[in-house]
């Protein structure tokens, strides 16, 4: 069974005030929670459909309302959502990775043809990537393209993964969602282990503390180790609702085809 990774602790404050009182993935579009939409792509998905059994929701900012409405999830509690950050939270469902899986970021849009080209992927990490990422940029004022985790590739392997990455060199934009075969998890937590040794409390790369980086960090330095990534692409089958303007944008963008029940 293949196991999903939901990452979902924090507040998400750029969001007020839609988060005020509810976690961040409870946030509607169309109808529908951006959690729904999530167990949509992963249930609809054509290669293997996935539903709430496989799925282990990290949660932290008000994980009782999903322990609540999602009773068939996995939970693990990121009671320390506060401190850390997204790479953080991932390690708390580190006991289910090791028969592989796929981990989303909890404030994405996407669609099941992006879950399936995941699955289908022989890789041992492959990472969903929207080439078509600066014409959502174009009216994104609140959250710049400096702010896009982008990645360079070469020959169907990533070169690089950051925020830094000048946007004229980037192919796309890293969606928040990956999946790890049982090989690829394991060099995930091999590298995780080996970097929390060296920075546990001290600053890691972009991130003023090891714990509060975020998972392109340390995907990043396993690209510069040698570790080999593919990209799944997408021609804008995803959205990130990280501010009131990318919740208006997901409201008007996010079409019929992508509504059907």
């Amino acid at each position: 069974q293949m196991q999903v990774i939901i990452i979902g602790a924090g507040r998400g404050s750029r969001l007020m005030p839609t988060t005020a009182d509810t976690p961040k993935c409870f946030a509607e579009v169309g109808g529908r929670r951006l959690l729904d939409w999530t167990l949509h792509a992963l249930g609809e998905n054509p290669a293997r459909p996935l539903g709430p059994e496989n799925i282990c929701f990290v949660g932290g900012y008000q994980i009782e309302k999903v322990q609540r409405d999602y009773p068939g999830f996995t939970f693990r509690n990121n009671d320390n959502w506060q401190n850390n950050n997204i790479l953080g939270s991932l390690f708390y469902a580190e006991d289910v990775m090791q028969e592989g899986f796929l981990c989303a970021y909890s404030d994405i849009l996407f669609t099941p043809p992006v879950v399936a080209g995941l699955i289908e992927s022989t890789a041992d990490i492959a990472l969903g990537v929207d080439t078509c990422w600066l014409e959502r940029y174009a009216e994104r004022t609140e959250h710049p393209p400096d702010d896009a985790e982008k990645v360079t590739v070469e020959n169907g392997t990533l070169t690089g993964i950051s925020r830094e990455i000048p946007q004229q060199d980037a192919h796309g934009e890293f969606i928040g969602v990956a999946r790890f075969s049982p090989a690829g998890a394991a060099l995930l937590k091999e590298h995780y282990h080996r970097c929390q040794e060296q920075f546990s409390g001290q600053p890691w790369g972009a991130a003023a503390l090891f714990e509060k980086a975020y998972l392109i960090q340390l995907l990043e330095e396993m690209i510069q180790q040698g570790v080999t990534m593919t990209h799944v692409d997408t021609a804008g089958g995803d959205i990130e609702i990280d501010t009131q303007q990318d919740f208006q944008y997901a409201h008007e963008q996010w079409r019929e085809n992508h509504l059907k029940r």
